[in-house]
């Protein structure tokens, strides 16, 4: 009797730079059981794949155009409810991985880490698992516990809509730009805005722009 062929697992590639795209796929593919299903450049264009193929997974970088990986994530939850999504990204991971957990990310993975390091998240990830780093294992639940005391201060204190509208500051969109990108209205924008500067203590727009840009640039590194 001959044994039947099992079904590969389909993962989808998010990311607008050809060369990481491809080594990923090489890297995937070179898995027994794995295969690209489709490489999406833009989170439009990532949804719609989604939809098509119908991924077992999805990996993808945070910074796209036009919308962010973040933000991808609270898209496919909306239109793919059952598909995990793998954060891929050169951001620090002690900044964003907690940020990528509380909008519904199952993994976060830098993308200076080894391959090894990143097969082990596709697999945890699979296999129903949360993968982030032992260090930021502990800072999420030392996170966890400041914050069941309300103890938080700083970026730290932003709500996940108040860090994206301060991080969409930082990069230099303006208020209607941001209202875009977030799918609200700019008097949401601006009362968020109100919120960032009360609990940053800040008094003025020009200040919030300025420690933002601050920030979002002392968050990047480059991948090696």
């Amino acid at each position: 009797m001959p044994t039947q062929k099992k079904t590969p697992i389909k993962i989808q590639i998010v990311e607008d730079h050809p060369l990481t795209a491809q080594g990923l796929r090489a890297l995937i593919e070179s898995q027994e059981g794995f295969i690209v299903c489709a490489e999406s450049p833009t989170c439009a264009q990532a949804v719609a794949d989604a939809v098509r193929t119908k991924p077992d997974l999805v990996i993808t970088d945070i910074s796209l155009p036009g919308r962010s990986g973040l933000e991808l994530v609270q898209d496919l939850l909306a239109c793919c409810p059952g598909v995990p999504t793998l954060i891929f990204s050169m951001h620090q991971e002690n900044t964003f991985a907690r940020r990528a957990l509380e909008v519904g990310a199952r993994g976060y993975v830098m993308k200076s880490d080894s391959s090894e390091n990143l097969l082990a998240a596709i697999r945890t990830v699979l296999a129903g698992g949360i993968f982030v780093s032992p260090a930021m294992s502990s800072r999420i639940l030392e996170y966890v516990s400041i914050r069941s005391k309300d103890g938080r201060t700083g970026v730290e204190a932003l709500s996940p809509k108040e860090f994206e509208v301060f991080r969409l500051f930082g990069e230099g969109l303006a208020t209607v730009d941001i209202a875009s990108r977030l799918n609200m209205s700019p008097k949401t924008v601006d009362s968020h805005r109100e919120h960032i500067k009360l609990k940053l203590e800040i008094r003025t727009m020009t200040e919030l722009i300025a420690f933002a840009s601050r920030w979002c640039a002392s968050q990047s590194t480059h991948p090696t």
